[in-house]
């Protein structure tokens, strides 16, 4: 049965940014709107985070939701849960549940397999052995067979690449499958948001579905590609890295990037040394070495810093939260939440740290 508990307080709006901790003394508590408050009284077994809530199972066993307002119970049986930035979804043998912006709904009483991006919730219904895909609301048959049905080749948070029963490539964009080619055997994706890439075997080219647009971006296969939100960075054949946006392509490398990364907003690579980092269009160098545990998000990165610290990285500053050795982090929003090893936490924000 699903009810609220209580209210924590009134002045909080979903769209904000939570982020959880459990401190201590085994208390859990969230860090929002630039104070700390508790959440559960008893020890809970585990959380996961989204941008906008987080869900955790109780002391109990309890799934539950913390949406920034108030606490609900979900589910009081143990069960697969997954959740992206906006959705939550939760499974209980072949019963596929969602929580979207607070409404409860069940997407299928016969679900198999199932990939929840920000954007879309894509699943297989045995039922009637379709993909479906769940976005703004919607539920959107996309294909289905007769046969052994697989899911999408590569899924971004609002666009996927599959394959049809008659050998067609296919990109799912909004509502709607464009047509890529026919090809019996195998070919590999890179979707992000609006984009997908892709080496077309038929073509020997390389090729960028951007916004409802294919486009032959190159003449020659890319030796690799990657998908971010709204562009493609990929390497040509002479090794240069190349950002594909808007129809518009713009060289970011001419020296044969050692590693390159793509999340998001960002595009990170490293050159004769040197690390850089793009975002929304500014470039700026993070360091003059290749940095350790990288995390990235919408358009913050993160990283070990040469003391074995955590700097972060965003809108062109560099910033150190800690040089404290042996400290994991990790991004919600655009905020971090860095966790000590004497079990205490340092929160950044907008250029700010806060302290419990």
């Amino acid at each position: 049965m699903l009810f609220t508990l209580f209210l924590l307080v009134n002045f909080s709006a979903i769209g904000q940014t939570i982020l959880p901790f459990v401190d201590f003394n085994d208390f859990f508590r969230v860090w929002q709107d630039g104070a700390f408050r508790q959440i559960e009284f008893q020890p809970i077994i585990e959380y996961k985070t989204a941008d906008e809530f987080v869900a955790y199972i109780d002391t109990r066993g309890n799934l539950r939701i913390y949406d920034g307002k108030k606490i609900k119970d979900l589910a009081n049986t143990n069960i697969e849960y997954r959740l992206s930035d906006h959705f939550l979804t939760w499974k209980i043998s072949t019963t596929l549940n969602l929580w979207d912006a607070g409404k409860l709904q069940t997407l299928s009483y016969n679900a198999d397999q199932y990939e929840v991006m920000d954007s879309m919730v894509v699943y297989h219904d045995l039922r009637y052995n379709n993909v479906t895909v769940y976005e703004k609301g919607v539920k959107t048959v996309v294909y289905q067979s007769t046969g052994e049905l697989a899911m999408p080749l590569s899924i971004g948070d609002n666009t996927f690449a599959y394959k049809d029963n008659g050998d067609f490539f296919k990109v799912y964009w909004k509502g709607q499958s464009y047509d890529i080619d026919v090809w019996v055997g195998k070919m590999d994706f890179s979707a992000g948001v609006d984009v997908v890439a892709w080496n077309d075997p038929n073509t020997r080219t390389f090729a960028v579905f951007e916004k409802g647009l294919i486009t032959d971006v190159e003449d020659f296969y890319a030796k690799s590609f990657k998908a971010g939100r709204g562009f493609v960075v990929y390497e040509d054949l002479n090794g240069n890295l190349i950002k594909f946006q808007n129809g518009v392509k713009k060289q970011l490398s001419k020296f044969n990037a050692d590693v390159y990364y793509v999340k998001d907003d960002i595009v990170c690579w490293s050159e004769n040394g040197y690390f850089y980092m793009e975002s929304k269009g500014k470039k700026w160098q993070i360091s003059n070495f290749l940095p350790q545990d990288i995390v990235m998000k919408n358009d913050v990165l993160v990283y070990k810093n040469i003391m074995n610290g955590v700097s972060v990285s965003h809108n062109g500053k560099i910033e150190d939260i800690t040089n404290q050795i042996d400290a994991s982090y990790e991004i919600v929003g655009s905020s971090v939440i860095v966790r000590l090893f004497n079990r205490s936490f340092i929160v950044w924000s907008e250029g700010r740290k806060y302290e419990p």
